[in-house]
C-alpha cells in the first residue's frame, strides 16, 4: 500500500525501514538531528552502516522537524530509548490532531516505567493532542530487512484500524506483518528482551554451550511473562513473534549489539569499554532501571534481571554470579 511517511531517526532500523517502504511504493521522507549526515545521504545514496546499502531514490532527506511531521499517513519514530520523549516534545507543535505513530524503538522510561508509545502519548496529551499509536516490534534485525531477507514483524495497538493500516503499510513478500492488540505486551517483551541478550552474550563470553544459552532464553522469557502478567498483557504475546521470536534472534545473532556487548563483558571487559567497542546504543543497558523498578513495582521474581544488574551495574564477577544462578534454591519449573 502506497503512502507518505515520516521516520524520525536515521539510524539502521530506520533506514532499513526507509529503504523497504520506499520499494513498497511509498514516499519516504527521514529526519534526524544530526544534519551533517543527511547531507552524506543525500549526496552519497549509500548507508554505510547497513552493508553499504543503496539508498533508494524514493527516500527523501529533510532537516526540519516540522518538513518530516506534514502531510504524513504515519509517521515512525525511531529513535533510542533514552531521546524519544525529547523528540516527541519538540515535534508536538508540528504533529496533527489524530496522528498514526508508529514506535520501533524498544524500551521503558525509567522515571515513569511508560513504554515509549505510552512516553509519545503523553508528550502529545500535554500539548493537547490525541494521537494513535502503534508498537512495530518482532525479530527484524536491520541487517537482514535491508537485504530484503524473509522477516516477521507485529503491529501492535490499541486501535486496531491504525494496527491494520500499518499492517497494509509495511507488509510485502519479504516483511509478513501481524496485528495485536496487546500493546504494552509487545512493547515490554521488546525492553525487556535486550537484558536477556546480554545475559545470553556474557554467557558465550564466559565460554559457556548451547544449553546454557538455551537455558537462558526460556528462563529469561518465563520472567518476562510473569512480569507481563502482572501488568495486564496477555500470554499469548510472550510465545508469538514480539516475545519469544525477537528474545531468540536477539539472543543468538552476532547482529544483536545487546549479544555482542554481553559477549565482551563475559570475556572481562567494563560495560562502559563493551559499549564503546559496540559503537552504538546498546539498550538492554538502558533497560534495566526501569526492570528493576518493574519487579519491585510488581513484586516479581526476576533473578536473571538482577543478576545481569548485579554485573552491570555493581562489578559482580560473571562466573560467580552464574554459580549463583545455579544454586538458587529449588523450584517447580511451572511455579509462579
Amino acid at each position: 500500500m502506497k503512502a507518505e511517511i515520516g521516520i524520525l531517526g536515521a539510524g539502521t532500523f530506520g533506514m532499513a525501514l526507509a529503504a523497504m517502504l520506499s520499494k513498497n511504493g511509498s514516499d519516504v521522507s527521514v529526519w534526524t538531528r544530526h544534519s551533517e549526515k543527511l547531507d552524506k545521504y543525500a549526496s552519497e545514496r549509500i548507508y554505510h552502516n547497513l552493508d553499504d546499502m543503496v539508498i533508494p531514490d524514493g527516500v527523501d532527506f529533510c532537516k526540519s522537524l516540522e518538513s518530516v511531521c506534514t502531510g504524513k499517513d504515519i509517521l515512525i519514530f525511531a529513535i533510542p530509548s533514552l531521546y524519544v520523549r525529547d523528540v516527541a516534545g519538540e515535534a508536538s507543535g508540528f504533529i496533527p490532531e489524530g496522528q498514526i505513530i508508529v514506535n520501533v524503538g524498544k524500551g521503558i522510561e525509567p522515571e515513569t516505567l511508560h513504554t515509549l508509545t505510552e512516553v509519545i502519548e503523553d508528550e502529545l496529551s500535554a500539548a493537547g493532542k490525541t494521537v494513535r499509536t502503534v508498537a512495530l516490534s518482532g525479530p527484524t534485525h536491520a541487517e537482514e530487512v535491508a537485504k530484503g531477507l524473509p522477516s516477521t514483524i507485529v503491529s501492535a495497538s490499541n486501535d486496531p484500524e491504525a494496527a491494520a493500516l500499518v499492517q497494509d503499510i509495511v507488509m510485502n513478500s519479504s516483511m509478513r506483518v501481524y496485528t495485536n492488540s496487546d500493546k504494552r505486551g509487545v512493547e515490554l517483551c521488546g525492553a525487556m528482551k535486550n537484558i536477556m541478550a546480554l545475559a545470553a552474550g556474557m554467557s558465550a563470553g564466559l565460554g559457556y554451550g548451547d544449553n546454557a544459552k538455551a537455558a537462558l532464553i526460556t528462563r529469561g522469557l518465563a520472567e518476562i511473562a510473569r512480569l507481563g502478567l502482572a501488568m495486564g498483557c496477555r500470554l499469548e504475546t510472550f510465545a508469538g513473534l514480539a516475545g519469544v521470536g525477537d528474545l531468540i534472534v536477539t539472543a543468538t545473532s552476532l547482529n544483536s549489539r545487546n549479544n555482542r556487548a554481553g559477549m565482551l563483558i563475559g570475556k572481562g571487559m567494563k560495560a562502559e569499554e563493551a559499549v564503546k567497542e559496540i559503537g552504538m546504543v546498546v539498550e538492554g543497558i538502558n533497560a534495566i532501571p526501569a526492570a528493576l523498578k518493574l519487579a519491585r513495582k510488581y513484586d516479581i521474581d526476576m533473578p536473571l534481571t538482577f543478576a545481569v544488574d548485579a554485573i552491570i551495574n555493581h562489578g559482580a564477577d560473571p562466573k560467580e554470579t552464574v554459580t549463583g544462578l545455579m544454586m538458587r534454591d529449588k523450584k517447580d519449573e511451572t511455579a509462579v
